[in-house]
């Protein structure tokens, strides 16, 4: 009997099952700004929706144009959609003409120059998030930065640790048998990820103007489908493929999923590794920051993961520091791409089933990293990145090839029962429906986001751009016609305006000296 049985067994065999259902979901959803001639927005971040820095559902992310939709955790997934659809709405009324690029691949990019950096003001924080983002302009190019995703964050029900901790008869600490959850839960949703990318991935294609801005573009071999744009026939999800939001350089770190500790550790360890590369690009030059530091990563937050385990920091907190003191709050999945066929990037069965897919992940026998299971994760995430629908593609399971769609379909049947859970009592089996249509996909390659938008291209003749452009200007044309509650409106209105506010009160409070500040917060123990 596997260890995920037995975990399954023991909530069913307690009349416990229901623990599973009521998580909390939340969303962070990037769309660039672009104008009507199909170019990177040039404009600032309006006025309108608010200070990129204080507002805590409409920002910023790398660039100016790259706009970050954000909402809070809800239980119920259409509220968290709703939410979204209200952020989008709200913000197409204010951008004029412009539009928000329906995909994850961006276009209209001309070099490095084109892209405008985000700015937050002339608060230390808002110094340091913007010197940051030169920081990554300076190391790996803007281009890599202004890919858009989505990313999925899910925190398990609260009353189902407690559950879990008694019927396993656990000696650990509440806190830490949460925290080894969680980080089993990672392990897990690391481990199976190349899942999300063969059922979601939504970047076959890109324009050429994306390789001639990229820093590192020779990794992938991409086959031209016409005088503007490149692809791979079988690929999923050029975005997380080397050409993605990947860099040779953090190839060398080793970061321990096992626990907290070492996971912080590790981190830390790499905030302070020297990186000779990043010395000779040079931190403080002529009174001007070009970055933060000259370490391996400037700050956490510069790992890239298709994971994070998180804990919400305070203000000016460190987010290892966040994590050691208090522990897992929720896991962010950051795997997703756009999905250019619905208004909001994302749909409904897709986000109910990677609930399901994240509990099947808590309730799955996990064993702690190794290389050899890592090299495994590597090499599955960047197969199915770029030849995920190729036929009988193998990937590695713990030193075996298995098919991918075999492998799938195991794993789509090991989550049926999660699925059956989460639908009980319920008026509809949303649930199962969600998995019904992903063994549809895995049966179906063709059926896959990234094989339409390839698909769509051909039947229409069209280069990525203009088939991307027409995609956008649907969303659009959607969200024009949408009705946003009059009440809700006003509250974002408010919401703006308070965001402003928060951002002078901060800018006109005394502040220490930028270098004093930056020294504070790295010092933080």
């Amino acid at each position: 009997m596997t260890h995920k049985q037995s975990r399954l067994e023991l909530l069913v065999k307690s009349n416990q099952q229901n623990l599973l259902k009521g998580g909390l979901k939340g969303i962070e959803k990037e769309s660039l700004r672009i104008t009507a001639d199909n170019q990177i927005s040039q404009q600032a971040h309006p006025t309108k929706l608010g200070s990129a820095l204080t507002h805590s559902s409409i920002t910023t992310d790398y660039s100016e144009a790259l706009l970050e939709f954000i909402t809070p955790p809800f239980a119920e997934i259409d509220d968290a959609l709703n939410y979204m659809k209200a952020l989008h709405k709200f913000t197409y009324d204010q951008i004029g003409d412009e539009l928000l690029w329906a995909t994850s691949m961006p276009c209209g990019i001309s070099g490095d120059k084109s892209i405008p950096i985000a700015q937050y003001g002339s608060s230390n924080i808002g110094k340091m998030k913007h010197i940051y983002r030169q920081g990554l302009g300076h190391r790996y190019g803007r281009a890599m930065q202004v890919i858009a995703g989505i990313h999925y964050n899910y925190s398990v029900p609260e009353t189902l640790w407690p559950a879990l901790k008694e019927l396993e008869g656990s000696n650990k600490s509440l806190d830490e048998f949460q925290n080894d959850g969680y980080f089993s839960m990672t392990r897990n949703l690391q481990h199976n990820g190349w899942l999300l990318l063969y059922l979601f991935g939504a970047s076959p294609a890109l324009c050429k103007s994306f390789l001639k801005s990229h820093h590192d573009n020779q990794s992938v071999a991409l086959k031209e489908f016409d005088d503007y744009t490149l692809y791979k026939p079988h690929a999923t999800s050029l975005r997380m493929s080397d050409i993605g939001y990947k860099n040779s350089h953090q190839a060398t770190l080793n970061i321990s999923y096992n626990n907290v500790s070492e996971y912080v550790a590790c981190l830390t360890q790499a905030i302070e590794m020297p990186w000779p590369a990043y010395e000779n690009i040079g931190v403080n030059v002529g009174g001007e920051y070009r970055q933060l530091n000259d370490r391996l990563l400037q700050i956490e937050n510069e790992y890239y993961s298709t994971v994070r385990p998180k804990q919400i920091a305070q203000a000016g907190e460190k987010p290892t520091l966040a994590l050691k003191r208090r522990g897992v709050r929720y896991i962010e999945i950051r795997s997703l791409d756009l999905n250019p066929y619905d208004p909001v990037g994302m749909s409904a069965p897709q986000l109910r089933f990677v609930e399901a897919f994240a509990l099947y992940c808590l309730l799955s026998e996990s064993p702690e990293d190794s290389l050899s299971t890592k090299n495994s994760f590597k090499f599955n995430i960047s197969e199915t990145a770029r030849r995920g629908r190729k036929p009988d593609l193998l990937l590695d399971s713990s030193g075996d090839r298995r098919k991918l769609t075999e492998w799938a379909l195991e794993l789509l049947d090991a989550i049926q029962p999660i699925c059956e859970l989460l639908d009980s009592g319920e008026k509809e089996p949303l649930y199962q429906q969600a998995l019904a249509q992903q063994i549809e996909r895995t049966h179906n390659a063709e059926l896959t986001p990234s094989a339409k938008i390839l698909a769509g291209m051909q039947q229409e003749k069209e280069p990525f751009g203009c088939y991307a452009m027409r995609l956008s200007q649907q969303q659009k044309s959607y969200f024009e016609n949408f009705k946003l509650n009059e009440n809700r409106k006003k509250e974002l209105e408010a919401e703006a305006v308070k965001s402003l506010e928060a951002q002078n009160q901060l800018e006109s409070e005394e502040q220490p000296l930028f270098d004093q500040f930056l020294a504070n917060y790295f010092s933080q123990q």
